[in-house]
């Protein structure tokens, strides 16, 4: 399908149906079949893989990857779009169109329900921009067996997941998804490839699930809290911001000794460290008695 019969089609099926997209949802329609085969070159996908689609508008994505896996289920928050989707893909047995919110729906039941044949599961995806980082997260954190993760998002927030210590995209957020995934900017895409056109340009970003975390550390818990505090507050040096966002009842120079203890000058800032330093600083606060402070 070209991508002018995509635009023709999409704009068509929305006037048909007398559908207003909704600024809320953050509605942009990839109407670009050149990213769309991007995306499903991105995804690694087999006739046995299973694919999680979140956010399929009116099907251009979920129409290219049912072409290739064995099992595509598509979670649109939308009401009004669920039964155009189920019309479009009532002739495809491996389609099946859910209506829900992907920060809501019990996902392990998803997977245990539909997933079960399958060899791989993979996540695609045009997340809206309010909520990429919360879907994210929540895929990452739930654990679920993923072989990978291949969404479109805006640039800057792809820029921001595959950024490196040093750099003015690196934050918090850089190194949760990186501890995670294995990050690769597959394509930048112009906003004109949209229906209708957002203002800023998107990219598609593949996340590679890792076996094991990029670092062991003993306390995730703890090793997430000293990411964001390290990065709360970014002009301060992380003796300042973990002591003012984090080890508040200790003495400045009792921070400054667990820095120094983890091989880390405590005039450095956040956005200096790499995963393994952030790990190792967790180490050293985790084996602190701070109870005795």
């Amino acid at each position: 399908m070209t991508s002018n019969r995509i635009t023709t089609q999409t704009r068509g099926i929305l006037a048909s149906h007398n559908i207003q997209l909704k600024k809320s949802l953050g509605q942009n329609f990839l109407t670009d079949q050149h990213v769309l085969n991007k995306i499903v070159q991105a995804a690694q996908l087999t006739e046995k893989a299973g694919v999680l689609e979140i956010g399929p508008g009116i099907g251009a994505l979920t129409e290219s990857v049912a072409d290739i896996a064995e099992k595509v289920v598509a979670i649109e928050i939308d009401g009004r779009l669920v039964p155009i989707l189920k019309k479009l893909f009532s002739t495809r047995p491996n389609v099946e169109i859910i209506q829900g919110d992907a920060l809501e729906v019990d996902l392990n039941q998803i997977i245990e329900t539909h997933f079960g044949e399958v060899e791989q599961i993979h996540v695609t995806a045009n997340l809206p921009y309010y909520v990429t980082s919360p879907i994210i997260i929540r895929l990452l954190e739930s654990r679920l067996p993923f072989k990978n993760i291949v969404i479109m998002i805006q640039k800057e927030v792809a820029e921001r997941l595959a950024a490196r210590p040093s750099t003015k995209a690196y934050g918090s957020l850089s190194v949760f998804v990186q501890y995670f995934a294995e990050v690769e900017m597959v394509a930048k895409v112009p906003s004109h490839v949209f229906v209708p056109r957002p203002q800023v340009d998107s990219a598609v970003c593949r996340l590679s699930l890792r076996s094991e975390p990029a670092v062991k550390v003993e306390n995730e818990s703890l090793f997430f809290a000293v990411i964001r505090a390290a990065f709360a507050q970014r002009r301060k040096t992380l003796l300042n911001t973990l002591h003012a966002n984090l080890l508040s009842e200790m003495t400045k120079q009792q921070v400054e000794n667990i820095l120094i203890q983890a091989d880390i000058q405590p005039k450095r800032r956040g956005e200096t460290l790499n995963l393994a330093e952030f790990a190792a600083l967790t180490q050293v606060i985790h084996t602190t008695d701070r109870a005795s402070v």
